[in-house]
């Protein structure tokens, strides 16, 4: 299981049996490069943990149990023995992050997944036993069934699987634009600011639409050479509009330039890392393929790395940033993107963990923070509508007037494979290897796919994932065995 989870993880890997659970993981050393191994203990050696992700709050923990727990390492991940030896399973409610994580304290196992499902996990049963795994594949083959972990959850075999955290349901109050807008700037660039933690360098994907722009514009302030990373095919709008940012910002910026043929070849790695066949995540998936490939391989003008990257997912959630959403108002609006921030695990999440770490990268998402989700929450509806400020996501935009040029600040929103231009690329190329017959057969067969293009899709993902799966747990999964 370790082996098929190397790509996330070639920096090193260990391995501890401990009591009745056994806790494996494969390192992307990002902080306490040299002192970070895991599994993680503590002095006496009674817990042992291991994780993905990052804890961004380690330092205000780190002085919360400094009394109470003697800390061996400066890695993130050692403040969840803490957390567990002094509150058990709850702990998980301290932490502020994005991360799944097994601990063990030599009676039972503890696992957990953050509260918006940003970091993967996944769980199965075999011969009694119950093993989890950040990626479906690593699990296929060794269990009964697959299901995912999901999001905002903690597992105990005493407790069971119970839930920790909910996106919020209140309704918004603040109605007022001006504190609107300050609370929106303040909670961005504190996010930004606590995202960009790290012992190794920290760039930024950058397609000069609204969202990206605005956290590489808050991230070069407090970065001295940030690399920027756009992706599309000659001629596209990202690649323009990513530019002129990139100039603005004064960034180091680095363009992948998509061809029919990169992508054709592209097709089957992508599928099999994303493990879906949704045929508008694949669209999406594979423009980040290539832009995660480029700015894995990218080094700083020290020689150093990038290990890191922002990416802008979760501003058209909190913000109604999609099209359709401009005809909801008031509490229908609310409660339509509490929805959509629920969602996202298994969709824009699972796209960008996926593309990145297949090469190595890890990328953070500083809108889907807890602390940013929550206070934007607070934040009445009617702020959110088209009407509000003329655009959609005028309320992000207002909150930083003057800041990035009009025309990148006023930029309408296109799909991210729409400003790549590979739609219609991909769509064609899933017209040409499956044939009007093959897909009448398909329909005959009653198979969970919607078009030819899926069943494309469909067909790479069964060679790769041959355990059954729960219904929902990966894209459009509808039917029987894969």
């Amino acid at each position: 299981m370790m082996e098929r989870l190397r790509h996330r993880g070639p920096d090193g890997s260990g391995l501890v049996e401990h009591g009745r659970a056994v806790l494996g993981q494969t390192r992307l050393a990002v902080v306490d490069v040299a002192g970070g191994r895991q599994p993680l203990t503590d002095p006496q050696a009674r817990l042992f943990a291991v994780g993905n992700g990052e804890i961004y709050n380690q330092a205000a923990l780190r002085r919360r149990f400094a009394g109470c727990f003697r800390f061996q390492t400066r890695s993130d991940t050692e403040v969840l023995l803490p957390a567990y030896e002094q509150l058990g399973w709850e702990g998980v409610r301290t932490l502020d992050g994005m991360f799944s994580y097994a601990l063990s304290d030599g009676r039972q196992l503890c696992a957990a997944r953050d509260p918006l499902g940003i970091k993967p996990l996944y769980y199965g049963r075999c011969n009694g036993n119950l093993l989890f795994a950040s990626e479906i594949g690593a699990l296929a083959g060794e269990v009964e069934e697959v299901a995912e972990f999901p999001p905002g959850h903690c597992y105990t075999p005493e407790g069971g699987l119970r839930p920790y955290y909910q996106v919020p349901q209140r309704a918004g109050v603040l109605t007022e634009p001006e504190r609107a807008k300050r609370l929106v700037r303040e909670a961005l660039i504190e996010a930004v600011h606590s995202h960009l933690m790290a012992d190794v360098p920290v760039g930024a994907f950058l397609s000069g639409g609204l969202d990206s722009s605005l956290l590489a514009l808050l991230a070069r302030r407090e970065v001295e050479e940030l690399h920027t990373f756009a992706v599309g095919m000659e001629g596209s709008s990202d690649l323009a509009a990513a530019a002129r940012v990139a100039a603005c910002i004064g960034s180091h910026h680095h363009v992948c330039e998509l061809t029919p043929v990169m992508m054709a070849e592209a097709i089957e790695p992508v599928v099999t890392a994303l493990e879906s066949y949704d045929a508008a995540l694949v669209r999406s998936a594979v423009p980040t393929w290539f832009v995660a490939r480029l700015a894995a391989r990218t080094r700083t003008t020290a020689g150093a790395r990038i290990k890191v990257v922002l990416t802008g997912e979760g501003a058209d959630e909190l913000f109604a940033g999609y099209e359709y959403l401009q005809t909801f108002r008031g509490r229908q609006l609310e409660v339509e993107l509490n929805r959509l921030l629920a969602s996202l695990h298994n969709l824009n999440l699972q796209r960008v963990d996926r593309m990145t770490m297949a090469h190595a990268l890890e990328a953070r998402v500083p809108f889907l923070s807890t602390t940013v989700v929550e206070r934007i929450m607070t934040i009445h509806p009617v702020l959110k509508e088209t009407a509000a400020f003329g655009q959609a996501k005028g309320l992000l935009r207002a909150a930083f007037e003057g800041e990035l040029p009009p025309d990148i600040l006023w930029r309408r929103k296109e799909e991210f494979a729409q400003g790549a231009s590979v739609s219609a690329c991909l769509g064609a190329l899933a017209a040409e290897r499956v044939s009007a017959r093959e897909w009448s057969q398909a329909r005959r067969d009653r198979l969970p796919v919607a078009s030819r293009e899926e069943l494309f899709y469909y067909r790479i993902l069964q060679q790769h994932i041959r355990t059954p799966l729960r219904a929902g747990t990966i894209g459009r999964w509808r039917g029987p065995v894969l």
